[in-house]
């Protein structure tokens, strides 16, 4: 035994002082290859330009030809080139340049590359780590094989108002739940390592506070305390380079008076400086060259000026380097020790993925095909399409749907879509991507029902036109699924929305459908939270879809026919109205808080309308029913260097085997400054065959008990705390105190 420890020991120490002489050795080539740069090199390398054939943001001026740049060493990496045949020709162009530095290859992978993932909101409702990190896996092996190396994902920004467009891109709004699914993501992405042909690099973003953009207003202004970005917004930042993100993306929105583009704060002080971050940031489209119409520099001269020396390393797209960097070192208003750094940040990063020793490493057109949409991986989307669902309701156990059902009414206007079902962002590397309509889905569940179709109304429909076929179809059915929801248009970046209900006349074509008596399944297809009271109370079965990507249609039906039991549960608060807007579960209470949605005299509630939400964060129902019961904790009192745990039965009470998401919630019921009245400390999603019941513990430490003070102090004050155990934010089952002291 003795002999297998030391064997371990030394294994550990090899391998250790194996990674150190590299990073040793690559080190020292950095400083080799920057001593031989020319300034003008060097800025080069610090440039982003986007390829011609697809643009992600608003297209700047032209430069020429973009490949001899490159062949002039003024690029140091390219987006928006996908592809071994494309991104072939623009390394090559590369290794004609004088000192042959291999470009670096950025794309979008936001979920999925050729074949297509849910978007990352609906992931974050399965509450699912190894499943979040086998599709960001899944994504990095398919984009790698077609030459990227680098993607500009995850986006980990907390976002408590649904009007943003670009919810959908995120984890929801709670930063326990984000700080996990950061690390996941990154982790599928790199994969093993930087290096490996199946691994790009993850940017994390949009660092920082992009998701509280006021008004839910994309790029708007953010205006917040210190407290709160540390507390509720950097967290899943951290988690991210803890997990060891490769790279970071700046924001478009100003914090507090200073475009995070050009805030030292956010990118010297903290990134770079409290937690040690190795690698580089890049800026957001044209985001240095935007801090123009901020008002915060006159022009692009002074953007290069502001953003070097602020901390961002990359120009994506506003020129503001290549044009203006070299002559601001020349000018004496920029020391080129700010250059270097960022430079050598970027080489790092080119020799870590190897390029240095083979630029073509990630360019092998036999891997490419060989790649792309394998068996396994379609079914690993499928999964993860169907982790994603949340049923929202189902009266009288309409679910699941019999597959020996003879009739069903399809109705709806996104019943045979099949593009809109990728959601926003996805790649469309594939054209000929077979993406499953629901249509196809329920065929292929029930290939002996008579599937009858109408469309009711479009999307967009302003007026209620003739609902007469939608409501016949309806009633020649057993059953009725309906379709409904946002168009692909409708979220994703510059698309928020000041009205969130369903929209146009769907929800109208819904009553009219629901008037006939038949039974009704709604399914909710959007990337946002939506605003649909009358659905919610009167529709006998509500399914929210969100969009699922390449197999959309085979997850929907697995669940709507019981191959599998929804175990998803909401990353966000689905309000009831606009006016509730932000609305979000681990809220401050007032001097006077309200004690029931009718508490109007003189509490913090409105006068016409509850102050619940319509569905609450980590909400998602079940074909089955679990109890919780027997709880007990370790310690009722425990000093700050201790833990207690929490113990209880969780039973499966139905007939159906599930999954069920047990959510540990606490409360510092007296602190300064005040807590919130409830946080997400930790949860187990954990499956149970009928009537099987597991015990299930947690454990409590300083680390799920400390909070930041005014003077941004992690800190822990003695005192009461309140555990709460349940299946969401507002169903607490299990209640237990417990002190704190010194």
């Amino acid at each position: 035994m003795r002999f297998i420890k030391l064997a371990f020991t030394f294994s550990v120490l090899l391998y250790v002082n194996t990674a150190f002489a590299q990073q040793k050795t690559i080190a020292a080539k950095v400083e080799a290859l920057l001593n031989k740069m020319t300034l003008d090199e060097k800025v080069g390398q610090l440039n982003q330009y986007n390829g011609d054939w697809e643009a992600t943001g608003p297209v700047t001026k032209d430069v020429g030809n973009k490949l001899d740049a490159v062949k002039q060493g003024k690029v140091g990496s390219v987006l928006n080139i996908m592809g071994t045949e494309h991104t072939r020709k623009f390394q090559q162009a590369a290794m004609q340049s004088r000192l042959k530095i291999p470009l670096l290859f950025g794309q979008d992978v936001i979920h999925g590359y050729s074949i297509t993932f849910p978007i990352p909101l609906a992931e974050a409702a399965s509450w699912d780590m190894p499943a979040m990190e086998r599709s960001a896996r899944v994504a990095a092996t398919e984009a790698a094989a077609a030459g990227i190396n680098w993607t500009f994902a995850p986006m980990v920004d907390i976002a408590r108002d649904p009007r943003w467009g670009r919810v959908m891109e995120g984890a929801g709004e709670d930063p326990y739940l984000g700080s996990l699914i950061a690390g996941a993501r990154v982790k599928g992405f790199q994969g093993k390592g930087l290096g490996n042909t199946d691994a790009v690099m993850a940017c994390v973003k949009h660092f920082a506070a992009y998701g509280a953009a006021i008004g839910g207003r994309d790029y708007n202004s953010v205006d917040m305390s210190k407290r709160t970005l540390w507390q509720t917004y950097l967290p899943p930042f951290k988690a991210a380079l803890d997990a060891g993100a490769a790279t970071f993306m700046n924001a478009f929105n100003d914090l507090n008076g200073t475009p995070a583009t050009g805030s030292s704060y956010l990118q010297r002080d903290i990134l770079k400086g409290q937690w040690g971050f190795k690698g580089f940031v890049v800026s957001d489209w044209n985001s240095i060259g935007e801090m123009i119409p901020h008002g915060f520099v006159k022009d692009n001269y002074e953007a290069a000026e502001v953003a070097i020396k602020a901390g961002s390393d990359m120009d994506m797209e506003s020129r503001a380097y290549i044009n203006n960097l070299a002559k601001l070192v020349k000018d004496g208003r920029v020391p080129v020790t700010l250059v270097n750094d960022a430079v050598r940040r970027i080489l790092t990063k080119k020799f870590e993925m190897g390029l240095f020793d083979d630029p073509y490493k990630f360019i092998n057109p036999e891997r490419e095909k060989a790649t792309m949409n394998k068996p396994e991986n379609i079914e690993a989307a499928r999964d993860m399409g169907r982790k994603s669902i949340v049923l929202l309701k189902n009266e009288k156990q309409l679910l699941p749907l019999s597959k020996e059902l003879k009739t069903i009414a399809l109705i709806g206007p996104l019943s045979r879509e099949r593009w809109y079902l990728k959601g926003a962002w996805s790649t469309d590397v594939d054209p000929n991507e077979n993406v499953v309509t629901i249509e196809e889905g329920i065929h292929n569940q029930a290939p002996g029902a008579k599937i009858l179709y109408a469309e009711g109304c479009k999307i967009k429909d302003s007026v209620a036109t003739d609902f007469k076929e939608a409501v016949e179809t309806a009633k020649k059915a057993d059953v009725v699924i309906m379709a409904v929801g946002e168009d692909i248009f409708m979220t994703g970046e510059a698309r928020s929305k000041a009205n969130i209900h369903i929209p146009g006349v769907q929800e109208d074509l819904i009553k009219a459908v629901v008037a006939t008596g038949k039974p009704v399944v709604v399914l909710l297809m959007a990337g946002r939270p939506m605003v649909f009271n009358w659905t919610a109370e009167h529709a006998p079965a509500i399914v929210y879809t969100w969009w699922l990507g390449s197999q959309m249609g085979n997850s929907v039906a697995d669940v709507l026919f019981g191959n599998y039991n929804p175990a998803g549960k909401l990353p966000m608060t689905f309000p009831r109205s606009e006016g509730q807007i932000p609305i979000y579960y681990n809220f401050l209470n007032t001097g006077r808080p309200a004690q029931g949605d009718n508490d109007t005299f003189y509490r913090s509630s409105y006068i016409d309308a509850p102050n619940t939400p319509q569905y609450a964060f980590g909400y998602g129902l079940s074909y089955t029913t679990f109890s919780y019961t027997n709880i007990s904790i370790s310690k009722t009192a425990i000093k700050k260097t201790e833990s207690l745990t929490v113990s209880f039965d969780l039973k499966n009470t139905g007939n159906t085997a599930g999954e069920d998401v047990a959510q540990l919630y606490i409360r510092d019921m007296v602190a300064q400054p005040l807590r919130p009245v409830k946080e997400l400390k930790d949860f187990k999603k954990v499956m149970l065959a009928p009537g099987e019941t597991k015990r299930i513990t947690f454990t409590i430490n300083k680390e799920k008990l400390q909070f930041y003070n005014d003077n941004l102090q992690l800190i822990t004050q003695p005192g009461e705390f309140k555990l709460m155990i349940g299946a969401a934010s507002n169903q607490i089952k299990l209640e237990k105190t417990f002190q704190l002291t010194n």
